[in-house]
């Protein structure tokens, strides 16, 4: 009896604090809900807040590395009807989203889920999302496992903490380098 009590207050424990692991690997969470997973930190999971009847959104997050290499393979959640890893990519003149199969983590390195950038993208939320509200996002690594993050949600015109870090990490989107209509493109 005592052993099923403490296993159940080790999980609402764990509940408690928004974070849950499935695998061989502790978690704990860190300060402003950064997540400690593995040989990963998840820094502020955060979502924009949906604009009016938008019936979709994003999730960022940066994601650091301190162990061999690994990539983020799926995201789920109970927030949308689907959750998929995107990017943007530049097609000619266009900026285009595209889902991608997964997003590389370089040993050491990181990855970087920012606006303009690698995304979790939430396709037909089942409510509006609203600034200052959270709920849970599971992300599942090729090697690490999978892992459950709060995502707090901000401002629909937020940035996020890493907004002012243009072209950081993968993907990042360098303004210097995109072709804007007429104007010719840098080198």
């Amino acid at each position: 009896m005592q052993r099923v009590l403490s296993a159940a207050f080790g999980a609402a424990l764990l509940l408690s604090t928004g974070v849950l692991a499935t695998g061989p690997f502790a978690v704990t969470p860190a300060a402003a809900h950064d997540v400690k997973f593995a040989d990963f930190t998840i820094e502020h999971p955060w979502a924009r807040a949906s604009a009016g009847p938008a019936r979709n959104s994003a999730a960022f997050m940066i994601i650091h590395n301190g162990g061999g290499a690994d990539r983020l393979i799926a995201a789920s959640g109970d927030v949308a009807e689907r959750v998929e890893l995107h990017t943007h990519k530049m097609e000619g003149n266009v900026m285009k989203m595209r889902q991608v199969e997964a997003v590389d983590i370089p040993a050491g390195g990181m990855a970087a889920l920012q606006p303009g950038s690698f995304h979790v993208m939430l396709i037909g939320l089942r409510e509006a999302l609203k600034e200052g509200d959270r709920f849970p996002l599971t992300l599942s690594f090729e090697k690490a496992g999978s892992v459950t993050v709060e995502v707090a949600v901000e401002a629909i015109s937020s940035m996020g903490q890493q907004g002012g870090q243009d072209g950081m990490g993968q993907g990042g989107m360098g303004q210097g380098n995109m072709n804007h209509g007429n104007m010719p493109k840098s080198n």
